[in-house]
């Protein structure tokens, strides 16, 4: 038996089946993912199982979702040596202020969800979508959400309050954070190696989505994110913190709400600074000045927040770095132990240089009094563990 965990957005679909020994669930034995499902896209499945990867083009359809769910029953069934599927773990962006941990999904629950929809409209209705679609797709499997903000239910008052008239707050109208399958994640793993990590800890999860997390205890005290997926630090399309006055300017100007929601999801970040592209990679390999002032931004606007959730903690007892570019981006690592050198953070060049997302290593020196790890997040292997555990 075995759970899927699944992550739908709005062109993709990932997936990964862990199996269940003893009432554990194991890491993925299968992943894969469904690309291009935006309308009018090419859908692709790529999968890997038992150390083999595979490609397979799928046909076009009317609705590509309910193809790429079909492709996808006809893997899990199609190889006896696949798992068979006990429960669906869905991972789902925002919980809200009632949903602090994973909840089997009901109708009145889903919802409950679909009203948070304006609190991440980039990625709540996709990932409602995709629940409604494997519920069609695989009825008779119990569904289950996986918060991404639940990890920070532990945030004290003073941390999730903003300085708004009571009413407001009452709405909730709060800071929330999230990422929280992957903070979750990570913590764990930095508990089971690092007797440090009981104490301060600061986790940068950094790719086109970008936050931080502040824990202390190995519960989230603090984090850069807020009331929405927008706040904190630079993304790839996303600004991060703003002057909420920029925004009253535009209003002012004549730009309305639509236009406002393109700009500060879509069009802004590494993609609005350069010009060029939300792809840190491909900005590495650009040597323009615009590429470069995007990169420089994005890793000040990572120190600066640092500093904050570091004075918060007290001081930092344990580094870590997870993410698209937190797992991959050696230079950037090196830049940001740099600038954090004044704590004590001495990161070794060589363990950074092999570093390169593939397994949970330590990069700091013997020297360094505060540790710092590259952790490869498995958001999939906790939504896993949390549907396990309810089911």
């Amino acid at each position: 038996m075995a759970i899927l965990s699944v992550n739908a957005g709005s062109s993709t679909l990932k997936f990964s089946i862990h199996p269940l020994y003893d009432g554990h669930v194991q890491r993925s034995v299968l992943t894969g993912s469904i690309q291009g499902l935006e309308p009018g896209g090419a859908p692709v499945l790529d999968w890997t199982f038992q150390g083999h990867a595979q490609h397979r083009q799928l046909e076009r359809a009317a609705d590509p979702f309910d193809q790429a769910l079909r492709s996808l029953g006809d893997l899990l069934q199609g190889d006896p040596a696949v798992p068979t599927i006990k429960a669906i773990a869905h991972r789902v962006v925002h919980g809200g202020r009632k949903f602090s941990a994973s909840v089997r999904i009901t109708a009145p629950i889903l919802n409950e969800l679909t009203e948070l929809i304006s609190l991440a409209p980039l990625h709540q209705p996709q990932n409602l979508q995709g629940i409604r679609a494997f519920q069609k797709a695989f009825p008779s499997l119990p569904q289950v959400a996986c918060f991404d903000t639940a990890f920070h239910a532990t945030l004290p008052e003073v941390d999730y309050t903003y300085a708004l008239p009571q009413a407001l707050t009452e709405q909730g109208v709060r800071r929330y954070g999230f990422h929280g399958l992957s903070y979750q994640y990570v913590m764990s793993v930095l508990l089971e190696r690092s007797e440090q990590a009981k104490g301060r800890v600061l986790m940068a999860h950094l790719g086109n989505g970008a936050s931080l997390c502040a824990a202390r205890g190995g519960r989230s005290c603090s984090t850069s994110m807020g009331f929405s997926a927008l706040d904190g630090l630079m993304m790839g399309t996303r600004t991060g913190s703003i002057d909420p006055g920029v925004l009253l300017y535009l209003m002012e100007q004549g730009w309305d709400h639509d236009r406002l929601e393109t700009l500060l999801y879509k069009q802004s970040g590494l993609l609005g600074v350069s010009g060029i592209s939300a792809d840190m990679r491909l900005l590495r390999a650009d040597s323009s000045a615009a590429a470069l002032a995007a990169i420089e931004l994005f890793t000040y606007r990572a120190v600066r927040e640092s500093g904050a959730l570091i004075a918060c903690l007290g001081g930092l007892d344990v580094l870590a770095f997870s993410g698209g570019i937190g797992e991959h981006d050696i230079e950037l690592r090196a830049q940001m132990g740099q600038r954090l050198a004044w704590l004590g953070v001495v990161i070794d060049p060589l363990l950074n240089q092999q570093a390169v997302g593939n397994e949970i290593m330590a990069i700091h020196t013997p020297q360094s009094r505060a540790q710092v790890w590259v952790v490869p997040t498995d958001e999939g292997l906790v939504a896993a563990r949390e549907a396990a555990r309810l089911i």
